[in-house]
């Protein structure tokens, strides 16, 4: 579907880009996550046909983007981080005039703009788009980059400075969008919701590529399993292995099994508890601060 191989973007002397090379499956969320000044803009927007890299080759549904990224906007909806949208103008002309843009008769743009208000929960009423809200706004955006029925979408930040329940509807709305055959990449900086739809993670540092697989993959490279082993101890006594209490319980961590049998057989020993046991697996965040360091 899409094949980036040693992407570089030059930008006089800074380079912001530096061999960049991947390959996003169709039908999958690919995710692309770094440091402030990683590259993953500059990235977005030659993926999007924004700008040409320096160096390299880009292949998206076999077509050679780069030679032709006029043809290749058509296939891709590019979300920007901030929504630039024309505040005096309707939603409902907002979208007819980008539909018309890409060629789309009244008919089409019609259909596709009230799928796309009803599938949204986006409810205008009416309003010129600088007086809706930010997530109204943010909605928006994205029912531009569909209007046309893309099969790439490529997304930056589409969560960014929303609230929770905005940011989470999106979220959601982007699994429907893999559900239905899209293939998106995103860039977020919320690396909980990157870990948790995303198939494969890019992680970019400096312009260079220092990581890329699936999060069992990541976390596998960059740590392993920990265990919690929540239990309750006598009143008014502290337990005899290093733990932290919280509330009612007192947690243990072990990193491996061997510490977990040590420390659940330590417990039952001395009088406590065992009331559960949690694995944890490094997240997204903690692999970026290692990576970071």
């Amino acid at each position: 579907m899409i094949e980036a191989s040693s992407l570089s973007k030059m930008y006089g002397n800074i380079t912001a880009l530096s061999d960049v090379s991947f390959t996003c499956r169709e039908g999958e969320i690919f995710g692309i996550i770094g440091h402030n000044g990683a590259g993953k803009t500059t990235l977005l927007k030659i993926l999007s046909g924004l700008i040409l890299p320096t160096s390299g080759s880009l292949s998206i549904r076999g077509q050679n983007s780069l030679q032709d990224p006029m043809k290749v906007r058509y296939e891709t909806g590019y979300l920007p981080e901030e929504s630039r949208l024309y505040e005096t103008m309707l939603v409902p002309d907002y979208l007819r005039f980008f539909g018309e843009i890409y060629g789309l008769d009244q008919v089409t743009i019609q259909a596709r703009a009230d799928l796309l208000l009803a599938q949204l929960s986006l409810q205008p009423e009416g309003k010129q788009i600088g007086n809706l809200s930010k997530g109204m706004k943010r909605k928006v955006a994205i029912a531009r980059s569909l209007i046309h029925d893309p099969s790439i979408l490529i997304y930056d930040e589409p969560g960014s400075g929303l609230d929770p329940m905005t940011s989470r509807f999106i979220i959601e709305y982007l699994k429907e969008l893999r559900v239905q055959g899209k293939t998106i990449i995103l860039s977020a900086h919320n690396l909980a919701q990157v870990e948790e739809i995303c198939d494969h993670v890019m992680i970019l540092k400096h312009g260079k590529v220092v990581v890329l697989g699936t999060m069992p993959e990541l976390r596998e490279q960059f740590g392993s399993i920990r265990y919690e082993i929540w239990f309750i101890w006598p009143e008014d006594q502290k337990p005899g292995i290093i733990a932290e209490q919280s509330g009612k319980f007192w947690i243990s961590v072990a990193h491996s099994i061997e510490g977990l049998n040590e420390i659940t057989s330590t417990i039952n020993k001395s009088g406590g508890t065992v009331e559960r046991i949690e694995s944890k697996y490094p997240s997204l965040e903690e692999i970026l601060v290692k990576i970071g360091k």
